[in-house]
């Protein structure tokens, strides 16, 4: 059949299966995590909601190609997937000067260091240094979070479109009519240097977050501090503030860049 011949009705199907396979092989992997490294027969059939004998069809191909691995226990994290996260790692990894820069921040303050890029309607986590104390805030990496709310969310927004603001605000739970506050969250960060949240995705939870700019003068990354809320009182609100844009300041003048970010 050429290319501009359209699809039968059977192959119109048999795409939609495949299709159909490949997400429901994502949602077997994806109830994998550092918690749960190793998943049973029984889980991976309630995690999923699919019948015993589909998850079995999906678990061979998946070892078969290396993705997953039998154990005594059920299925782990196969080499294949030891290979794409490392190609992922060395991808988008930031530099060891980074690295550093947050972990004398997250030594100093005694709170967790983020490092968010934008990503849609989304900010990605894509380094993060957590508190040395034992009650701290934290963020894996890779982790997505919505833009409709957070300190970090305020400055990534600092550039944002009026579209893209929509897009957002119509993505939270508050729906249009949250363009205006966002708007007013975006100019206030870009007018102080930094911006606060407190509570607005995690209750008892406060973050301070200032920007990276890049070389076009926008800001590319945000660079927060968090924790529990009643270790943030405003006297020190300030000072982790000035502390954080002194790190910002270092890691702009660096040069900072990132295969996920928006904006460069």
């Amino acid at each position: 059949m050429s290319d501009g011949e359209p699809q039968t009705e059977v192959e119109r199907e048999q795409h939609g299966t495949g299709v159909r396979s490949v997400r429901r092989a994502f949602d077997i992997l994806n109830l994998l995590s550092e918690d749960r490294p190793v998943i049973t027969l029984r889980e991976i059939t309630e995690g999923t909601g699919l019948a015993k004998t589909t998850v079995l069809r999906l678990m061979q191909t998946l070892e078969e190609t290396g993705l997953l691995r039998s154990h005594p226990s059920g299925y782990a994290a196969g080499p294949g997937l030891w290979r794409w996260a490392y190609l992922a790692r060395s991808q988008w990894e930031v530099p060891q000067e980074t690295r550093k820069v947050m972990r004398d921040l997250a030594d100093r303050l005694g709170e967790t260091v983020n490092l968010f890029v934008a990503r849609d309607l989304y900010r990605i986590c894509v380094a993060h240094e957590e508190s040395p104390r034992p009650l701290r805030h934290v963020v894996d990496v890779g982790d997505e979070q919505p833009l409709w709310a957070g300190a970090s969310s305020k400055i990534l927004l600092r550039d944002a479109s009026d579209a893209l603001l929509r897009r957002v605000a119509l993505a939270s739970p508050h729906g249009e009519a949250h363009v205006e506050r966002l708007r007013a969250w975006a100019a206030e960060a870009a007018e102080r240097g930094y911006a606060v949240s407190s509570s607005e995705f995690d209750e008892g939870l406060t973050a301070v977050a200032v920007p990276i700019i890049g070389r076009t003068g926008k800001a590319v990354a945000s660079l927060s501090l968090s924790g529990p809320s009643h270790r943030f009182p405003y006297e020190a609100v300030e000072h982790f503030a000035t502390d954080l844009a002194e790190a910002a300041a270092l890691l702009s003048a660096q040069g900072f860049d990132h295969p996920l970010s928006q904006a460069h």
